[in-house]
């Protein structure tokens, strides 16, 4: 139901949080996850076939206590192969109070964990620049946040961040952008029209935890 809501509902924006942390079975079991890459992959393309212009985030953990190179392979094989819109991305450290810090050796090297992150960094920004493509030439409708560097900044209803000139006062206006510019994580154009009013505030929905 959450996700035929997300498509007929004008204030339900398409952008959907739906975090994985690891493509490997077995680090997804040591994990406590619940579920397995293969249930992963069928959501995303469960929620694709309702939604099919969902923007989709994820979160990913690399460098897992026992995560060999065949593993995170299998990871980083994952996230090429589904081509989501935005990974959130981080290297695995201790917490006091976890099952991990308790009963896991931190066992990958610092250094290899930063050479995993760098790899999905760089898969990340690769997708992101095709996602945003998509854009280029299109006019979009964006919530205006504030100035940044003289220009404005806003975002559109996919969570796509767009940067453009204009003289009047927008913040917290909904404003149409001829976008011209892309790049790997925003793009910018022109504002097209006057600024019409935000009828709801919208959040993106996480579908797994």
């Amino acid at each position: 139901k959450i996700l035929y809501a997300v498509r007929d509902l004008p204030k339900v924006m398409p952008q959907i949080e739906v975090p994985i942390q690891a493509g490997d079975d077995t680090v997804l079991e040591n994990m406590k996850r619940g579920y397995t890459q293969q249930q992963y992959r069928d959501l995303v393309h469960r929620i694709r076939d309702i939604v099919p212009d969902a923007a989709i985030h994820t979160d990913i953990i690399v460098g897992f206590p026992g995560e060999t190179e065949a593993q995170f392979q299998q990871t980083y094989d994952v996230l090429s192969n589904l081509r989501l819109d935005k990974i959130h991305l981080a290297r695995y450290s201790p917490r006091p109070g976890t099952v991990s810090a308790r009963r896991m050796k931190d066992d990958v090297l610092d250094d290899e964990k930063r050479r995993r992150f760098h790899l999905i960094e760089a898969l990340n920004a690769e997708v992101s620049q095709e996602k945003m493509q998509q854009w280029l030439g299109q006019t979009v409708e964006v919530l205006v946040e504030d100035k940044h560097k003289g220009k404005w900044r806003g975002r559109t209803p996919h969570n796509k961040l767009v940067f453009f000139e204009d003289p009047r006062s927008l913040r917290g206006e909904l404003v149409q952008v001829h976008v011209s510019h892309t790049g790997a994580w925003s793009m910018s154009g022109t504002a097209v029209d006057a600024p019409q009013p935000e009828e709801a505030n919208s959040i993106p929905l996480t579908l797994m935890s």
